[in-house]
């Protein structure tokens, strides 16, 4: 009869940070999913109970470091917003309400499949699926719906958009770029070229108008002969 082995009390099970694979396919992908992690960042800034993450190692099974996946991007309603070096279900207790994949030629099979199942056994209340290269993902932007235990397809509204009900944000295409937009105002969030761009102008208009006021106070001088 084999002697029944012990883990000592002391040994603490790892949970890696990395799984060693890059974060993305192409630089296209890559892009895509730290534009999209940035805007969503910054639409849920002053939501203190909001967590926005992106490729980190999700742990989902206490005691098994098997039982793990690293979704491209997720949101977690009622959890306090806080860096985290990877996340533990058991620990944190709740879910993503919502989850996007960045697809590419690689992951597209498992993307359908694998872990849209594996989201669905989660909880997670949308799954979101977009191919930025428009190659492999017929239509290239999909979206669920967690109902009764299955995600059901989400269909596209007259403008060609998806509605996210836990973001409240529609999600389209747009120039081959995923796009964010209000429901509520219909406004489009800037994607971080917008945004720096948004930036250098209003930097150079302020120049501008300083220099302006510079001019106007020396000719005001000349005027007055001093």
């Amino acid at each position: 009869m084999n002697p029944i082995t012990m883990i000592p009390s002391w040994c603490e099970i790892d949970y890696p940070e990395t799984d060693g694979k890059p974060m993305g396919e192409t630089d296209i992908h890559v892009q895509e999913l730290l534009d999209v992690l940035a805007t969503l960042k910054d639409y849920f800034r002053n939501d203190a109970d909001i967590y926005v993450a992106g490729n980190i190692m999700f742990y989902y099974e206490e005691g098994n470091p098997h039982a793990v996946i690293s979704p491209d991007l997720f949101v977690v309603k009622g959890i306090q917003k806080q860096f985290r070096r990877i996340y533990k279900l058991w620990e944190e207790r709740i879910p993503p309400c919502f989850v996007l994949e960045i697809t590419s030629r690689s992951t597209r099979l498992e993307d359908v499949g694998t872990k849209r199942a594996l989201y669905a056994m989660l909880g997670v209340s949308e799954y979101f699926l977009f191919d930025p290269s428009q190659e492999y993902l017929i239509p290239p932007l999909q979206g669920y719906r967690l109902a009764q235990n299955e995600f059901l397809r989400l269909e596209m509204d007259d403008e060609d958009s998806i509605a996210s009900r836990e973001l409240q944000l529609r999600l389209c295409i747009d120039h081959n770029r995923l796009r964010l937009i209000d429901r509520k105002t219909g406004e489009k969030l800037l994607r971080t070229e917008e945004i720096a761009e948004a930036l250098r102008r209003e930097i150079s208009a302020r120049q501008i108008a300083e220099a302006e006021l510079m001019n106007l106070k020396t000719e005001l001088k000349r005027l007055r002969g001093q």
